[in-house]
């Protein structure tokens, strides 16, 4: 979705335009096809993020199929989907009819980039409900999602999935839940926390993809993941981006991971403990959730609020961090049950796993380079072995 930049991004800054909604709207951003740019879709998720919306970024190269699945579980109110690759005829159908497939018909469908304006009508008759074409601006893009904002029923009646989704969604509006949603811990709840840029979303991602590859092998029992991932809430709209998916596969690993993308301010985990038995409740036998990541927003030295909700806690770390003297103070390296050197192609590796040893004692380090998958199945072993 591409767009005419003749709304600047600061008329938006210091607005919250959707307090007056059912709930904060949450759009769902991604690109179709094999278009490689997205300048043009940062743009616009900046201007809904900074007007107060939820905006989940799902990334570059996906198929219809793979958005379908994250606005289920994301539980969006609307799905943004940009083309540049002239297949918006064969791609926009495609995926109104997989929503349909996973449970979600009633989901609408925005397209827009460069779509031709005698293609319009047949977008429109296939079942995508607004088209947006280069000329539309900022300010009718934040409206479009604004109105697509409807009072969230308790109950769907589509998928299991779908209605954890909707669950976590009551929940964490603070609505009450319906009295028979199905409540069980999952076997294994699993916090991964550390600072901004230690690559906690890719190190996650490519866990929960390991683990998947096990549960299939069958060298572990059979079960699935899920991931819950935080990010911050802007202070000042209300509003946030929610990028931590796109470092997920979906067109490989489809519905073996259930992740859900939320937003808070600071520490605020209070709603986590239901949210964590929902997941947990939500399937059983071969199908159930029974290994769970939380991943925290990009932590400080102070904040270790989370080893409160979870069995155990991963502290991930990178070099050139700071020095000996950082280890020694308390905080965030406290509730390490198990340490992670990230990117540790980096220089100071050496000097960091040095100074980790002088503070873990009987904790393990695990070394990793998660955007190279190195490191991965020995760090998903020392973590199934907590």
């Amino acid at each position: 979705m591409t767009t005419a930049l003749n709304t600047p991004t600061t008329e938006f800054e210091k607005r919250d335009r959707c307090a007056d909604l059912p709930h904060r709207p949450r759009v769902l951003l991604g690109k179709m096809g094999l278009d490689g740019h997205d300048r043009g879709v940062k743009v616009i998720a900046r201007a809904l993020r900074d007007s107060g919306v939820h905006v989940i970024y799902s990334g570059l190269w996906q198929t219809p199929r793979s958005l379908a699945i994250s606005a289920r579980d994301e539980d969006c109110d609307v799905i943004a989907a940009s083309m540049m690759s002239n297949s918006h005829l064969v791609l926009g159908p495609k995926l109104v009819g997989a929503l349909k497939d996973l449970g979600r018909p009633d989901l609408p469908v925005y397209m827009g980039g460069i779509l031709p304006q005698e293609d319009l009508p047949k977008l429109l008759d296939a079942g995508i409900a607004r088209c947006f074409t280069t000329a539309t601006g900022l300010l009718d893009i934040v409206e479009a999602v604004r109105s697509a904002v409807k009072p969230h029923a308790a109950a769907l009646s589509a998928s299991p999935t779908a209605q954890l989704a909707r669950d976590i969604s009551l929940l964490h509006d603070g609505k009450p839940l319906r009295p028979d949603a199905p409540r069980r811990r999952p076997a294994k709840v699993i916090g991964i926390t550390g600072a901004p840029g230690a690559g906690k979303s890719t190190l996650v991602a490519q866990l929960a993809a390991e683990f998947t590859r096990r549960a299939k092998d069958g060298s572990v029992p059979p079960a699935r993941v899920a991931v819950v991932a935080f990010d911050p809430m802007s202070p000042i709209t209300n509003g946030a981006l929610l990028g931590d998916r796109l470092r997920v596969d979906f067109n490989a690993l489809d519905e073996s991971i259930f992740y859900r993308s939320l937003a808070i301010s600071g520490e605020d985990y209070h709603d986590l403990p239901d949210i964590i038995n929902l997941i947990g409740g939500a399937h059983q036998g071969a199908n159930a959730f029974d290994l769970l990541f939380v991943e925290t927003v990009g932590a400080g030295q102070n904040e270790t609020r989370i080893r409160k909700y979870v069995d155990k806690t991963v502290v991930v770390l990178t070099p050139g961090q700071g020095d000996s003297i950082q280890m020694d103070k308390a905080g965030i390296l406290e509730i390490a049950d198990l340490f992670v050197c990230n990117k540790a192609d980096h220089p100071g590796r050496n000097e960091l796993v040095r100074d980790l040893r002088d503070i873990a004692g009987r904790r393990a380090i695990a070394e990793t380079i998660a955007s190279k998958g190195e490191g991965i199945p020995q760090l998903l072993d020392s973590i199934l072995a907590l």
